[in-house]
């Protein structure tokens, strides 16, 4: 397990989501989620090779 989590955390992850709220057929509300988990070093080094 825990050498499942550093692999996530090297490469990293992007988790998506989303979630409509409705009452009787109407859409109220529309959530969306983007969430990326990585290693700070892994994102450091992502953002010099985008440079």
């Amino acid at each position: 397990m825990l050498e499942l989590v550093d692999r996530l955390m090297h490469k990293g992850v992007v988790l998506v989501g989303e979630a409509t709220i409705s009452v009787a057929g109407v859409d109220l509300i529309y959530l969306g989620l983007n969430v990326v988990l990585a290693a700070v070093e892994t994102i450091q080094a992502r953002e010099r090779k985008a440079s």
